[in-house]
């Protein structure tokens, strides 16, 4: 079935509530970040550019750290890693939650602790595995069966690794059915059934968590500190998290009849929503802090428990409010009733549209028009036609070539993801605080992608 979707209108007194909150309109058409006029980054580092206020990711650690005082807070570096975002980590007193060598090297080489870093991954690679235990990392999430003999084995008899186990509650939660990892048949994690279940045939699962927990318990290289698991990505409700203390707590006392287990950590993941429009909820992170704190007391009195130390993964909450994309239009056609503006960039910057059917906020900056709005749809420049930067947005009639569009809420999921589709390169990102901006990653050029091609 198509959803039909209504063009996306914003009043005044709303317009700017999806924006850092450094975000001013000095003059009409005019949008300062960071005290930094946003055509001014663009005429300075050209387009396309990632923008970041720096201001703006501290004071969301700060809150996180403030709604949950007692928890330990680790950021989702997949969300979007460079060396400055791990110096604020750093620096604002959060962990940080890594996927793989790369994010884990490029952390510890800009001098982050590995002990406050935590491993995760469905498929670690043994240059993963090996990785973390050459720079001493924290933690290691066990997401299967098979990771336990390997990471005993890397271990070696005199080392000692502390390690988590990744479980699937059962329970869908999410935005979209491609960011819900908290259900049964899919990619992440073990499942963690009721006691008894096997299949038809009457073997026992492999994927059963229970299973892979009494091998780890097996192995007296590997420590197991706690029980993680994660719902999903863009999640707006309490009630998913909810439900997922409740189920975990279960699991965790039937592991104490079982082997006398007493878990202390209990890592309930990420997902938190935000808004990318005006108007669109976002998760109540005070609620959320509340309600978790409360359910996981009150489930382990029940059941005769130690509350273990809560722990959580916010990524997208952190950094994507915080960035911009900005773009300047190419090219503004008209097919019947419909306008399309065409940016130099899209779908190898931002795949999120594409991919599962995000939808932004646009807004032109750099000059003010008196145009009246009219439904656009604004596009990239790749050879796709799902390259959708923003469908059926309201944008100025007089739209055209040369102008600059800013998209609000880019702070996540953007470079972490591009691509180097058409061979465009990607994009810059500069920080803006203060009235400052500088350069923290510079663009790809085409002597980059050269230099990779070394065959004829």
């Amino acid at each position: 079935m198509t959803t039909v979707h209504e063009p996306a209108v914003s009043t005044a007194a709303d317009a700017l509530s999806v924006w850092p909150a450094s975000a001013v309109e000095p003059r009409e058409g005019e949008l300062t970040v960071g005290g930094v006029p946003l055509a001014e980054v663009a005429d300075r580092f050209g387009t396309p550019v990632y923008v970041i206020d720096e201001d703006e990711v501290r004071e969301r650690c700060r809150t996180y750290r403030n709604a949950f005082p007692d928890a330990e807070v680790l950021y989702a570096a997949k969300a979007f890693l460079c060396r400055a975002m791990v110096h604020w980590m750093a620096e604002e007193g959060l962990g940080l939650d890594v996927c793989s060598a790369g994010e884990l090297e490029l952390a510890v080489t800009t001098g982050f602790p590995p002990e406050r870093i935590v491993l995760h991954g469905n498929a670690k690679s043994p240059r993963d595995l090996d990785t973390a235990l050459r720079l001493g990392v924290g933690r290691i999430v066990i997401d299967s069966p098979s990771e336990i003999a390997r990471l005993a084995a890397a271990v070696g008899p005199d080392g000692r690794q502390k390690v988590m186990v990744r479980v699937v509650p059962g329970i869908s939660a999410g935005g979209h059915e491609k960011i819900r990892t908290g259900t049964e048949d899919q990619k992440f994690g073990l499942s963690a059934p009721t006691l008894g279940s096997a299949r038809a045939g009457g073997a026992p699962l492999d994927g059963y968590a229970q299973h892979a927990i009494a091998r780890i318990l097996d192995q007296p290289q590997l420590e197991l500190t706690g029980l993680h698991c994660h719902l999903g990505s863009q999640i707006t409700s309490v009630k998913p998290y909810l439900a997922a203390v409740r189920r975990m707590v279960g699991l965790m006392a039937r592991l104490n009849e079982q082997h006398g287990l007493v878990l202390r950590e209990l890592d309930l993941g990420g997902g938190h929503g935000i808004a990318y429009r005006p108007g669109e909820p976002a998760l109540d992170l005070t609620t959320l802090a509340r309600k978790v704190r409360a359910e996981l007391t009150e489930a382990c009195t029940a059941a005769g428990l130690t509350v273990p130390r809560l722990i959580i993964e916010p990524g997208r909450a952190i950094a994507g409010p915080a960035g911009i994309a900005l773009y300047h239009v190419l090219s503004v056609k008209r097919t019947g009733a419909h306008m399309y503006v065409a940016v130099d960039g899209g779908m190898s910057d931002n795949p999120r549209p594409a991919l599962y059917g995000v939808r932004y906020a646009p807004r032109l900056v750099g000059r003010h028009s008196t145009a009246a709005p009219a439904p656009v749809t604004v596009v990239g420049r790749h050879c796709e036609a799902g390259d959708i930067v923003a469908a059926d947005v309201e944008l100025p009639d007089d739209m055209r070539p040369g102008d600059l569009l800013a998209v609000p809420a880019a702070g996540a999921y953007h470079l972490s993801m591009a691509s180097g589709y058409n061979l465009v390169g990607r994009p810059p990102v500069v920080a803006v605080d203060d009235g400052r901006a500088r350069l923290l990653i510079r663009r790809e050029s085409l002597d980059d992608i050269r230099s990779r091609d070394v065959g004829l």
